[in-house]
């Protein structure tokens, strides 16, 4: 049995990653890698690298194949394309995992997440597009964990 970092780190054994500095360097050049942000609607809709596209965790394995509800082309057509996974820089190595089983050969990971790319100083967006205060940034990259959540270990 593995925990969840454990499987991480198995997963890091096959999964390349990404500096937030790098990603930003290859969004300029032609064709850009397509962003796949697999967080949740509401965390997207919060803030997300802008021009990234939503695809939650939960649906990933169908959004990448044609004749489910949840089929997006452009992620279905991406299998050659340089795919970067971003959320927190754990979900998403577990996401681009999935990617590679499925055959996207040029799948990588955000090192860092969201709020690595933050820390970079890179722009944010929201729902409208609008750019993210760093401020409100700062706030919601800030852990927020009840009492029953935390190990009894460290208590």
């Amino acid at each position: 049995m593995k925990r969840f970092l454990q499987l991480i780190q198995h997963c890091l054994t096959e999964v390349r990653e990404v500096m937030p500095w790098d990603l930003a360097e290859r969004l300029e050049c032609a064709p850009a890698p397509l962003i796949v942000d697999v967080r949740e609607p509401d965390e997207y809709a919060a803030m997300h690298l802008p021009g990234s596209i939503n695809v939650p965790r939960g649906i990933l394995e169908s959004a990448c194949e044609w004749d489910y509800e949840e089929t997006l082309p452009e992620l279905v057509e991406a299998r050659e394309r340089e795919v970067v996974v971003c959320r927190s820089g754990n979900r998403s190595v577990l996401a681009a995992h999935a990617l590679q089983v499925l055959g996207y050969r040029r799948v990588v990971s955000l090192r860092l997440g969201l709020r690595g790319w933050k820390d970079d100083d890179q722009p944010l967006v929201d729902a409208a597009g609008v750019e993210v205060a760093p401020e409100v940034a700062d706030d919601y990259f800030t852990p927020r964990l009840r009492p029953d959540q935390v190990n009894p270990e460290r208590r």
